[in-house]
This record gives structure tokens, C-alpha cells and sequence, in this order.
């Protein structure tokens, strides 16, 4: 009985469609935060001297550091986005999903 009721969900077109709308976020918003920290520490590596420049003549803060906060709320802009879309869009085609596979 499990075995069929995995294999209904699987045939589920909506089922196949929450799976790949989920998954191609998911990608795009990875590879977005993937390149933004990679190219921050590629700069690290390679480039210190861009990042070493400090904020004001005479200051002790690099640009570095306020740089490196962006990122780490850019981190937290792309979790609440991927939560809302979860929330919403996905949310509702998992309760379709189940409500076709109850009304079976």
C-alpha cells in the first residue's frame, strides 16, 4: 500500500511540477550566493589590497567589513525570499498534492 501511494504522488502532475519549480530556485538561489561569497574571497586571495582600503582617510575600517555585511544580509535576503515562495506558491501545490491523493 506505501509503494502505491509513493508511485501515485511520483505520477502526480502537480507533484512533478512542485519538484522542479522547487529545484530550479533552489539552484538559481545557491548559485547566487555562490558567487557573490566566492567572489569575495577569490578578492580576499587574490586582491587584498582592493578591500584593504579604508572607509575614510585616517580610518581604521577597511571597505572590507561593510562589504562583508552586505553579503552575509544578502544571505538572509535569499532565505526569506526561498521562505515566502515556500510559504506561498509551494505550500499550495503540496496541499493539492495531497488533497488529489486523499480524494483517491
Amino acid at each position: 500500500m506505501k509503494q502505491e501511494l509513493v508511485e501515485k504522488i511520483k505520477a502526480n502532475p502537480d507533484y512533478q511540477k512542485l519538484v522542479k519549480t522547487r529545484t530550479g530556485y533552489a539552484i538559481k538561489m545557491s548559485i547566487a550566493m555562490l558567487v557573490v561569497y566566492f567572489t569575495f574571497i577569490l578578492t580576499i586571495a587574490f586582491n587584498p589590497s582592493a578591500l584593504a582600503a579604508p572607509l575614510s582617510e585616517g580610518g581604521v575600517t577597511t571597505i572590507g567589513i561593510p562589504i562583508g555585511i552586505v553579503i552575509i544580509v544578502f544571505a538572509f535576503v535569499l532565505t526569506g525570499l526561498y521562505t515566502k515562495r515556500a510559504n506561498g506558491e509551494f505550500d499550495d501545490l503540496s496541499n493539492k498534492i495531497k488533497e488529489s491523493v486523499k480524494e483517491n
